[in-house]
């Protein structure tokens, strides 16, 4: 990613979450008048098919603009990346700036919807962004410079496993929150080592990376010296 892309994204991003926030704004205003808080206001069927079908539309178009700006699978990955941390965390800015919330970081939100309703403190997803962005920007200015992008296979199998994890400790108890109660205390524990995992993973893969051509992305542990 040039520096005029990777501007670009950002922007993109920026102003794709003052749209989601502005979204979430009138949704609440509607069925949370008195302020968002658990335990939570069951939305009629036909409005959770249409948030869903809006959430897998945001995806799609943080995903088509990446492709836009990409010249190979990595870019793409990349791009994918950052723009996601970018949007995710300025979509609570634009929150705090419209309607000051979330009034602290360990205030608790339904963060997604797919599958089932993943819920968690602010917090939490504000980790996840950051780490996605300061890695994807790391990855991409060793591709810059020069670097081959290519992980062994165990390298992708801890990534994979940390986010999995990491997903796990937001989508756990979500049967409670859905049939009305309030959410368990956070799994912290959970998230930190499915953390931990995909960063430790991260790392091992960057430290046996060689200069050299770059190049889409290899698994191949024969390929890669894994």
């Amino acid at each position: 990613m040039t520096m005029r892309r990777l501007t670009w994204l950002t922007i993109y991003a920026v102003a794709m979450a003052y749209l989601e926030s502005a979204v979430v704004v009138y949704l609440r205003a509607l069925y949370y008048p008195q302020g968002f808080a658990f335990p939570l206001v069951l939305l009629p069927s036909g409005m959770v098919a249409i948030e869903i079908g809006r959430e897998a539309a945001t995806i799609v178009m943080l995903l088509g603009v990446a492709a836009v700006a990409s010249e190979d699978g990595w870019d793409l990955f990349l791009a994918f990346c950052y723009s996601f941390g970018v949007w995710d965390i300025f979509y609570y800015v634009w929150l705090w700036v419209f309607v000051r919330w979330p009034p602290s970081i360990f205030t608790w939100d339904i963060l997604f919807l797919i599958p089932v309703p993943w819920v968690g403190p602010v917090l939490a997803p504000l980790v996840v962004s950051a780490a996605l962005i300061a890695s994807s920007v790391a990855l991409a200015g060793l591709k810059r410079r020069g670097t081959r992008l290519h992980f062994a296979a165990p390298v992708w199998a801890a990534a994979m496993a940390g986010g999995t994890i990491v997903l796990g400790s937001f989508m756990i108890d979500f049967l409670a929150v859905v049939r009305g109660g309030e959410p368990a205390p956070f799994r912290w524990g959970l998230f930190g080592a499915g953390v931990g995992i995909a960063a430790v993973g991260l790392l091992l893969g960057i430290s046996r990376l060689e200069p050299g051509a770059a190049a889409g992305i290899d698994v191949s542990p024969a390929r890669s010296g894994g």
